[in-house]
């Protein structure tokens, strides 16, 4: 009898691939070369029997056969490691309370989270969506979360093991550009010749009070056209024109695009999203769950 199963290898290169849009990057996170990692999916195709992406020059998108075949690797990878740490003696079980800036892959986190909940069934999830600045300010003992994972803008390398700013650094998990992003049917005249209506969180978002602040600093004209509560409502504004707003590349959704060079804005830094680094004393179940995070995180 033959076998018909699936190489975890190659499952792993193509969840990779998927979720990076591209063979470089899929190259990138899985540390194989381009070559490698196409030669990998040339044979998951074959096993397969049908192509599972569309190659063009901006990159790969799945066929219908691959989104179908992406949420089934997923389910492989995630069943396959829960079994090696259970083996391990890593196997989570009991309660974890996150918290997470909503700032980070607003459209993918749910997936992240099944993904996590899949690979340990026996972890009951408490999951907490705060500010950045809340997370950072309440990462001492008596947090309300066990595992916290915030957003920061970039700053020079400290040495080697000192803390930013008076904050423990953590574990950087991923880093993406900020973009000025606007509705996509805004045309190319917003802001041209009058005040940037600027869409914003609340001051307490750090990253709100930098656009802010850089605006004044680069004597830039604006005026607060509409104050959402969080990255959702920001999004939504955006999205029905309400005016120009700063956003992470990642949370960018459908009917809102970053703005082109040439319309009078400044140029926007890098974000990390930090994974907190674990507390004193913090239980086993904490620490093997934020390494299995890390993971799924990055």
């Amino acid at each position: 009898m033959s076998w018909r199963g699936f190489d975890l290898g190659q499952l792993r290169t193509f969840v990779a691939v998927a979720d990076a849009g591209s063979v470089s990057g899929g190259s990138e996170r899985v540390f194989l070369s381009q070559s490698s990692v196409s030669e990998q999916l040339k044979k998951l195709e074959e096993r397969v029997g049908q192509p599972l992406f569309v190659r063009s020059k901006q990159g790969v998108a799945a066929t219908h056969a691959g989104a179908r075949l992406i949420e089934h690797a997923r389910r492989i990878l995630a069943m396959s490691e829960a079994a090696f740490d259970d083996l391990q003696g890593h196997s989570l079980d009991g309660e974890l309370r996150i918290a997470i800036t909503d700032y980070y892959r607003p459209h993918d986190i749910a997936r992240i989270l099944k993904t996590f909940s899949e690979q340990y069934p026996r972890l009951k999830l408490h999951v907490t969506v705060l500010p950045s600045a809340v997370i950072d300010g309440s990462a001492g003992g008596d947090a309300a979360f066990d595992i916290g994972l915030s957003l920061r803008l970039m700053t020079p390398q400290p040495r080697r093991g000192a803390a930013v700013g008076g904050r423990d650094k953590g574990i950087v998990v991923r880093r993406e550009k900020l973009v000025w992003a606007v509705a996509t049917d805004a045309g190319p005249g917003v802001g041209v010749g009058q005040p940037f209506p600027l869409v914003l969180l609340p001051s307490s978002c750090q990253l709100q009070r930098f656009v802010v602040k850089l605006l004044d600093e680069r004597k830039v004209p604006y005026l607060i056209a509409h104050s959402a509560s969080g990255v959702a409502g920001l999004q939504l504004a955006l999205k029905a024109g309400l005016g120009i707003g700063c956003l992470n590349e990642s949370s960018i959704g459908p009917g809102v695009v970053a703005c082109g060079a040439g319309v009078g804005l400044p140029a926007l830094p890098t974000v990390e999203f930090h994974l907190l680094s674990g507390r004193s004393g913090e239980s086993e179940r904490v620490t093997n769950a934020r390494a299995a995070l890390v993971r799924l995180f990055s």
